[in-house]
């Protein structure tokens, strides 16, 4: 009987059970909608951990620089393998500007001078080492004038140079009073004298060319007059005339007036000049000038301070006849009248000369006009005495290749190469929309670092630069930006140039011109997805990390599965790496590198030290 009740008990408590289970589901059911409608938190917590992935919108970098003597970071990424350093006997290492692989080439035009790459084989893969007691570079204005030694280790211009006042050494510093060779009042009032024939004031002149340049005070004081000017000298017996033009922050590259073109598309610069540079402007059928004219804009300028101009006076010093001085100035006059090039100064040591705006303006009988289609493709091209044909013009008051505007209007404004649809592919549209693209990728990566645009950051380069808008969204006195554009990607580079800007052709398979540890910020925008066949990635990001200061900053734009490889490699090399969202979301598949090499210097036996 007992079994019998329990059972019937048991039956009638059921639909209570069940009612209560059923109130309970239609409670929890309502909860949950309440939640995703909005008015809810866990939905969106729930959504915000999803989002949460090793791309983060703002790393946590330090972008300051601190020389703490403290050990290296341990990065949490898989390490494919870790570069070991350099010997410290490669602490200057140029890898195609070496002096035993130059010596090894002919001299004749200068050819042992010029690049010559070493092998695949013959590659370094290690990192190069700071020299210890490097120290940051002194910001802009006061890095124009001083130089820390422990950088650039080297007193044979201070004895060399000591009457020209090139550079002097004080204590643990070098100091360059501005002074030239042909300039022994400064550089300031050599270009004041520049000044009253060159409209140099208005805008009219931004971009120049400094051939032969020693240390580059000519470009260094220009820069003040809003002047960016694009520095070369060999790598010879004067030691590290470039690395000094570029410790002091001013635009400079290994180079040389030899066999091969120069690497600058045509029509490029506004002024360009030769203070005592030694180049042996009548040889050659006139070769090296017709290359300068090539580069120099109609209506652009010549200048030549030094031999032969004042010969009168030197000719003693100069150790030569009078008859042998006047003899190459009137071969020089001659080339120029050849140009369409026209005497507007002589005063002194100094000869000021003109290009004609176009070709019919000049009345030029015959000349030896070159025959290849394309001035602008020069990268490894032979040097011919042949002078580069202007553009067509439809009158004599036209200005061949289009009119520029002045600095800074001509920074945006559109250029003539783009108006005259000059550059496949590239309109005004396309153009206009490449600076609104540039101004909002500009505008993160100084979210993500608050310092770039500031003097912490002097010398930068764009590694692929497009049409130049990172560069033009960055203008700053305190800043200069070298615009590669690489050899195998589109030629925008005579765009960039029309923009008042600067730069220069390059393969990154190779060694960049600059000595180590030249630049404060590198950037990189497809780069890797545009060699992605080409070469290792290894041998660009050494590349990188040669030419990058200790604490530098990298900033490369690209897909996600180019940059998942840059950071497997990157893992080895001693930078404090990030991966970072696109800007318009995680969902986005391209994705923007961030990376901060680490301070460290080389030490004797093939080791490293940390110590400042």
């Amino acid at each position: 009987m007992a079994s019998k009740h329990h059972l019937l008990g048991s039956r009638g408590r059921s639909p209570v059970s069940i009612f209560v289970v059923l109130g309970l589901c239609c409670f929890f059911y309502l909860l949950g909608t309440w939640q995703k409608s909005g008015f809810g938190k866990g939905d969106r917590l729930a959504m915000e951990i999803t989002k949460r992935t090793d791309c983060t919108v703002f790393p946590a970098l330090d972008f300051e620089s601190h020389h703490k003597q403290e050990p290296p970071v341990e990065s949490s990424e898989p390490k494919a393998k870790v570069f070991e350093p350099c010997d410290v006997r490669y602490t200057d290492y140029t890898p195609c500007q070496e002096q035993d692989r130059a010596m090894t080439f002919p001299r004749e035009n200068m050819i042992y001078r010029e690049r010559h790459c070493p092998p695949t084989e013959e590659k370094l893969h290690c990192l190069i080492p700071a020299p210890n007691g490097w120290t940051t570079p002194f910001p802009w204005p006061k890095g124009r004038d001083y130089v820390h030694y422990a950088n650039v280790p080297y007193k044979h211009l201070t004895v060399e140079k000591a009457v020209q006042h090139w550079v002097e050494f004080q204590g643990n510093v070098f100091k360059f009073p501005g002074g030239g060779t042909m300039f022994p009042q400064g550089a300031d009032a050599y270009i004041d004298e520049l000044a009253s024939v060159i409209p140099i004031s208005d805008g009219s002149i931004r971009t120049a060319l400094d051939t032969g340049c020693g240390v580059a005070s000519w470009g260094a004081y220009l820069m003040k007059r809003n002047v960016l000017t694009m520095s070369f000298a060999p790598r010879d017996n004067h030691e590290a005339q470039v690395q000094f033009a570029l410790e002091r922050g001013v635009p400079a590259y290994i180079g040389v007036l030899g066999s091969i073109q120069l690497p600058f598309p045509s029509r490029a610069f506004d002024m360009a000049q030769c203070s005592r540079c030694l180049i042996p402007w009548t040889e050659n059928e006139g070769m090296y000038l017709m290359e300068v004219d090539r580069v120099l804009r109609p209506g652009g300028y010549w200048i030549l301070s030094g031999p032969p101009i004042n010969w009168k006076t030197y000719y003693q010093t100069w150790k030569r006849s009078k008859e042998d001085l006047k003899a190459e100035q009137t071969r020089i006059e001659k080339l120029a009248e050849l140009l369409c090039w026209e005497k507007k100064y002589e005063k002194g040591d100094v000869a000021i000369f003109r290009k004609k705006i176009n070709s019919r303006s000049c009345g030029r009988k015959s000349a030896n006009m070159c025959e290849s289609g394309d001035a602008d493709d020069v990268w490894y091209k032979k040097m011919e005495a042949c002078i580069t044909p202007s553009p067509e013009v439809k009158s004599v008051a036209e200005v061949a290749g289009g009119e520029l505007k002045k600095f800074p209007a001509r920074l945006f404004a559109v250029p003539p190469r783009v108006e005259k649809l000059m550059v496949p592919g590239v309109t005004v549209e396309s153009y206009e929309e490449d600076n609104k693209l540039w101004k909002k990728h500009v505008s993160v990566y100084k979210k993500i670092n608050s310092l770039l645009g500031t003097t912490r950051y002097r010398n930068i380069m764009d590694m692929n630069a497009g049409l130049g808008g990172f560069a033009a969204n960055l203008e700053s006195p305190k800043l200069w930006v070298m615009n590669v554009v690489p050899t195998i990607a589109q030629n925008t580079l005579g765009i960039i140039y029309e923009r008042g800007l600067i730069g220069m052709y390059h393969d990154w398979c190779e060694g960049f011109s600059t000595y180590p540890r030249t630049y404060d910020l590198l950037h990189a925008s497809g780069l890797f997805s545009l060699y992605q066949d080409k070469c290792e990635f290894e041998e660009i990001l050494l590349e990188m990390d040669r030419i990058l200061r200790p604490e530098g900053t990298v900033i490369i734009r690209d897909g996600v599965d180019a940059l998942n490889e840059v950071r497997k490699i990157a893992g080895g090399m001693r930078w404090d790496i990030k991966l970072v969202d696109h800007e318009d979301g995680p969902l986005v598949p391209e994705k923007i590198f961030v990376a901060v090499k680490q301070y460290w210097v080389g030490s004797a036996g093939n080791s490293t030290t940390d110590d400042a």
